[in-house]
């Protein structure tokens, strides 16, 4: 049975604000973040994806924003940042994200990973892959917020991490996060082409068409983007946006 693409906005926060990156480094205040979860609902939003920049390993993670955000919300959420530990695991759960998103303890923690496998079902567990691409083009992956590099190659990795039970890839460029140019087609097209889960690209999107191609070229099952969503025109004036589903289906994500 077809399923039509999800459309899912990604929204970094640290220390408790809603911020915009480039590159995984330059950041721009952009509001409150329970004020996004808002206007995202009246969207209708397909999904919502929230990632906490700020949370380190071993730091506590801010579960009072994320019950507010989790009562205010009315679509499935997601959350990655700083899950090192079976305790935060059940409690994210409990308060109702319906899925969590693993990076740094995907390369240092992989018990933690089927031990969450285990308990929520694969489903529920997503795996978050960040490449950036070296000197030569060659694709990197990384960890602890793109400052950590492993060492395998990035098929190598990808196979390491389905090894872990993991439900779900999302494939993150680097390079291409807040630039608003495209997504890594020929990155998605390698991992998707990789692997039988399904894959969600972030990274790089600026309009519905970068969406478009990365769904029909490249295999891309969802597409998630954060600056498309948080800012509006050429000069990045700050509005929370969602197409319609007559804009997306004129695009062609139907």
């Amino acid at each position: 049975m077809y399923t039509k693409p999800r459309v899912i906005p990604s929204l970094l926060i640290e220390n408790g604000d809603l911020v915009k990156t480039e590159r995984f480094k330059k950041r721009t205040y952009i509001g409150d973040p329970i004020n996004a979860v808002k206007i995202f609902n009246e969207e209708e939003a397909d999904e919502l994806c929230l990632l906490d920049i700020s949370v380190k390993k071993n730091d506590d993670i801010n579960f009072s924003l994320l019950e507010d955000i989790a009562t205010e919300a009315f679509m499935p959420l997601s959350y990655g940042g700083g899950i090192m530990d079976m305790d935060e695991v059940k409690k994210l759960f409990r308060i109702g994200f319906e899925k969590l998103i693993f990076n740094t303890a995907l390369y240092e923690k992989p018990d933690l990973i089927r031990e969450a496998v285990a308990f929520a079902g694969s489903q529920s567990i997503v795996a978050s892959i960040d490449v950036r691409r070296d000197l030569f083009g060659k694709t990197v992956c990384y960890t602890d917020h793109g400052c950590k590099k492993i060492k395998s190659n990035i098929i190598d990795y990808l196979h390491q991490v389905e090894n872990l039970g993991v439900g779900e890839i999302l494939l993150q460029s680097i390079d291409n996060d807040g630039v608003m140019k495209g997504y890594d087609y020929s990155l998605i097209g390698n991992i998707t082409s990789n692997t039988i889960l399904p894959v969600i690209c972030l990274g790089g999107a600026g309009n519905l068409s970068d969406m478009v191609k990365a769904v029909n070229e490249c295999g891309a099952h969802a597409v998630a983007a954060g600056s498309m969503f948080v800012y509006y025109g050429e000069r990045k004036a700050v509005l929370i946006n969602y197409p319609t589903e007559q804009e997306q289906a004129e695009a062609g994500i139907f």
